[in-house]
């Protein structure tokens, strides 16, 4: 069993930058980023491999969000810059113990965390 712990949200100002880690307790594969905002499904933010080699991201926060992980710590990193109001959700990190390429489709991922909110304020 993985479990799995995210950090990092807050309320800031549409412009501002957040950092949100993940941290797992155990060895995993691929790993992802997923959101909710009320009254939406959940939704695909970006995803990335072992190596960290491949990566994906919703093309909405793409040239604003990178994902990175650094698996010494067991850690996988959303930094958001230049966040919109329309980013406001609370956001899931979820984990694998295999490797696959479709990182969107949110049934892949077995593991979740308990999510953290990120509001951004207009």
């Amino acid at each position: 069993q993985v479990q799995l712990v995210e950090s990092g949200g807050g309320l800031v100002q549409a412009g501002a930058s957040l950092r949100l880690p993940c941290t797992a307790s155990g060895r995993t594969f691929d790993m992802g980023w997923f959101r909710q905002a009320p009254g939406n499904e959940r939704e695909f933010v970006a995803g990335i491999s072992w190596s960290g080699v491949s990566t994906d991201l919703l093309d909405s926060v793409k040239g604003r969000f990178t994902i990175s992980r650094d698996n010494a710590k067991n850690t996988v990193y959303l930094q958001m810059n230049s966040l919109k109001p329309e980013d406001t959700a609370v956001y899931y990190c979820a984990a694998r113990r295999l490797a696959n390429t479709d990182y969107r489709n949110p049934i892949g991922f077995p593991y979740w965390g308990r999510g953290t909110q990120v509001t951004v304020s207009s």
